[in-house]
């Protein structure tokens, strides 16, 4: 879905990708991300927020919590990360960033709350107070307060199937007194998720519930003599939503694909955010009408509805519709060990030409290498560490 927006709007990402591909620099089943534009996209973000009053953390997951992305975020204006998970928390540490949030999407594991206190996260979500007791009691064992925000939920909320959760919005103030009843932890705010997504029918992103639930839990605080609180309010994130968010009250926003210009609205309207990412594949064999290309990371996000795949299928650098083919991709239930490109049509392709798509990744999910490309702006594009999709140094090639 994004291959025509990154043809368009980046084409020296794709041409250098398959000219860094032919000459061996880059393995097939990757991820390849522009840093240039994701420095100039963090930029651009951390800007609209820093004048919103908006504090910005990166969601690092998409693209495999990558360091080079990770570091290109920071050089950016975008200092600390989100984590989605422990392995998150760890990779972007390992990269130099802070950690501005953990705990949300996911919980950290009893075992595991020591080491989420070393890392010193400046805000921990649980969605439990027997979450926050963990939280609270590493954190003292370690001399800390820990700022701990809540995952509040409302009737009439929108969650994705799996990622239930969360403490009554309506007993909030009695909540938060509960959190600064622990020792070694502090009420610092409140979150869910998602507070904002992309509507199809009218082509924008718009709030959900969720946002309503936090503004109203907000009113709730402040009634109750609570000032400072910190609104976190993660989803569909991009500079253009930002004053929309401020005006909701929150504090706090996350951007991942808004980092490399892959929201859905990015489909749609022409925003300031580049778009940075590709993933590289490689004619594998072919049989009959079609080649086969490996996979690995053949994601399609499940927020679109089908469409048609396409590739751009050549040796030399090209974003020409004439190199485009159709790919047939695997569908969920199987294990993308290749994609099926067509070979019926104009474009004949042949063992070792590189395959590039225009996915919005998920890359954390998927066994797809993540490398980054420093030098595309100035037209002196090298590649940087190639890592694996949880962000640790890949042995490629061996």
């Amino acid at each position: 879905m994004f291959l025509d927006l990154i043809r368009r709007r980046n084409p020296a990402l794709v041409e250098q990708v398959i000219a860094l591909h032919q000459a061996g620099k880059l393995p097939a089943n990757t991820y390849v991300i522009d840093l240039d534009a994701v420095e100039a996209n963090a930029r651009h973000i951390a800007g609209v927020a820093g004048r919103h009053g908006l504090k910005t953390y990166a969601m690092t997951k998409q693209m495999g919590r990558n360091a080079s992305f990770c570091r290109a975020a920071m050089r950016g204006g975008i200092g600390k990360a989100v984590a989605v998970d422990m392995e998150c928390a760890r990779a972007t540490h390992r990269a130099g960033m802070g950690l501005g949030h953990l705990g949300h999407l996911v919980q950290v594991p009893r075992a595991e709350a020591d080491a989420a206190a070393s890392l010193v996260p400046d805000h921990w979500t649980v969605f439990s107070l027997e979450k926050a007791r963990e939280a609270a009691a590493a954190a003292h064992r370690l001399g800390r307060r820990q700022d701990i925000l809540l995952r509040i939920v409302a009737e009439g909320d929108r969650f994705y199937r799996g990622h239930e959760g969360g403490l009554p919005a309506a007993e909030v103030a009695l909540l938060a007194e509960a959190v600064d009843a622990i020792e070694g932890a502090r009420f610092a705010g409140i979150t869910s998720f998602p507070t904002q997504l992309f509507d199809g029918a009218s082509a924008s992103v718009k709030p959900t519930a969720n946002l309503a639930t936090l503004e109203r839990a907000a009113e709730a605080l402040a009634r109750a003599g609570r000032r400072g609180i910190e609104i976190n309010t993660p989803g569909t994130t991009s500079a253009e939503i930002l004053p929309m968010l401020a005006a909701a009250g929150a504090t706090q926003v996350e951007p991942g694909h808004g980092l490399t210009g892959t929201t859905p609205l990015h489909v749609v309207r022409d925003l300031p955010e580049t778009p940075a990412v590709v993933y590289l594949s490689e004619v594998s064999h072919l049989i009959g009408g079609e080649a086969f290309c490996f996979g690995g990371g053949l994601y399609i996000d499940p927020v679109f509805p089908d469409y048609p795949v396409k590739a751009i299928v050549a040796r030399e650098p090209t974003v020409s519709d004439a190199a485009l083919a159709g790919v047939e991709i695997p569908v969920p239930a199987s294990i993308d060990y290749y994609g099926m490109v067509d070979a019926s049509g104009a474009v004949r392709p042949r063992v070792g030409d590189s395959v590039v798509f225009g996915f919005r990744p998920q890359a954390f999910v998927t066994r797809a290498y993540t490398a980054g490309i420093a030098g595309l702006s100035s037209g002196t594009p090298v590649v940087e560490t190639i890592h694996d999709a949880f962000g640790r140094p890949a042995d490629w090639p061996l």
